[in-house]
C-alpha cells in the first residue's frame, strides 16, 4: 500500500505545531485515490487512525505515523477498525492515552475511543466558530439571549456558546447518556450550569414539551442522517422545520446542518424554503480546510438561516 500522500499531509500539519484537535488526513472526501477509506485525527497527545476497510500494510502505516508523532510530543497511535464488528480500537504504537480529550483552545472535551463516535465531531468546527460570533454579537442586549440546541449529542455547541458569553441554552437529545456527558463537558470546563438545560426528548415527536421555553434567538439543528425508528433527514427534516417557527424570535439566526452525501445543497435549500417562507438562507458556511471533498454536494452542509425579520 502506498501511503505517501497520507504521510505528506500528516507531516505538513504536524509541522504547524497546534495542539488543537483536527483532522490530519481526510480520505473520505475522495481526493486521494486508494485512500478513500482512511482518516487520521489528532487528539493530542493521541493520534487516531480510522480504517473503514481493511488495507494491506496497516501496521507499517502506524509505525511511520509514530515516527513523525513521537518527536512532536504524542504518546500513542490508536487504530479504530470500523470494518470489524464493534469498531474495536487498538493502540498500535507508543503507549495508550488513558483519558483522551479533544482540545479547542482552552476548552477540553473528554472522548470515548471505545465507541464508534468518539464524542466530538471535527468537521463541524466552522459551525462552532459561527456560533461564537453570533453569541458575541448579541451580547449586551436588554433581552435575555436564548439558544436551542437540537440533537445536542455531547453538547459541544452548548459549551462553545456558554464559553463565548452569558446565555440560556436548551439542549435536546433522545439519548440520556450523551446529555450526561454534555453536562460533564460544561463542568470540566468550569462553565456555570445556571440557565443550561439538558432535556431527554425526541426533537420531532416531543416538540411541544420544549417549544414554550423560547422564544429563541439562536438555534442549532444538527440531526443524524438516519436514527433508526426516530429520525431520517429525507423524511423528517422538513417536518421539524415546519414546527420550529412557533418558538423562534423574529430575526432568529439558525445553523441548519445536513450530513448526508445523498442530498445536495440545492435540495437542502429547497427543503428549508418549502418548510416556511419566513426562512431565508443567508449563506453556506465554508468547509473546514481539513476536510477537502471532491464533491461539495456530498460534503457536510452548514447553512446560516435567518427567520422572520428582514426576510
Amino acid at each position: 500500500m502506498n501511503w505517501k500522500a497520507l504521510l505528506e499531509q500528516v507531516e505538513k500539519k504536524l509541522a504547524e505545531g497546534s495542539t488543537d484537535s483536527r483532522r490530519l488526513f481526510h480520505g473520505r472526501g475522495r481526493c486521494y485515490e486508494g485512500l478513500e477509506q482512511v482518516c487520521v485525527d489528532s487528539f493530542f497527545p493521541a493520534m487516531l487512525v480510522t480504517l473503514f476497510e481493511p488495507h494491506e500494510g496497516e501496521g507499517e502505516l502506524c509505525q511511520q505515523l509514530w515516527a513523525m508523532a513521537e518527536p512532536a510530543g504524542y504518546t500513542g497511535v490508536a487504530v479504530q477498525r470500523r470494518y470489524l464488528q464493534g469498531a474495536p480500537v487498538e493502540w498500535e504504537a507508543g503507549k495508550p492515552v488513558p483519558a483522551p480529550i479533544a482540545r479547542r483552545g482552552e476548552l477540553k472535551f473528554p472522548l470515548t475511543f471505545a465507541r464508534q463516535n468518539v464524542g466530538f465531531f471535527l468537521d463541524i468546527e466552522p459551525g462552532r466558530r459561527w456560533l461564537e460570533e453570533q453569541v458575541q454579537a448579541r451580547l449586551g442586549s436588554d433581552e435575555p439571549l436564548k439558544m436551542l440546541n437540537l440533537f445536542a449529542f455531547t453538547c459541544a455547541f452548548s459549551v462553545v456558546a456558554r464559553a463565548a458569553g452569558e446565555l440560556e441554552v436548551v439542549n435536546i437529545d433522545v439519548n440520556r447518556g450523551v446529555l450526561n456527558r454534555g453536562r460533564e463537558n460544561h463542568l470540566s470546563n468550569n462553565l456555570p450550569l445556571k440557565g443550561i438545560k439538558f432535556l431527554q426528548l425526541d426533537a420531532l415527536r416531543e416538540f411541544n414539551r420544549f417549544d414554550r421555553r423560547g422564544p429563541f434567538q439562536l438555534v442549532v439543528v444538527d440531526p443524524p442522517t438516519r436514527q433508526k425508528g426516530r429520525f431520517d433527514v429525507g423524511e423528517n427534516y422538513e417536518k421539524l422545520l415546519q414546527l420550529l417557527p412557533t418558538c423562534l424570535a423574529p430575526g432568529a439566526d439558525l445553523l441548519m446542518v445536513l450530513n448526508s452525501p445523498r442530498h445536495s445543497e440545492e435540495h437542502f435549500r429547497a427543503v428549508i424554503e418549502k418548510a416556511d417562507s419566513r426562512y431565508r438562507v443567508i449563506e453556506r458556511l465554508p468547509q473546514s480546510p481539513d476536510f477537502p471533498d471532491r464533491d461539495p454536494d456530498a460534503a457536510l452542509k452548514m447553512l446560516h438561516v435567518r427567520f422572520g425579520e428582514d426576510t
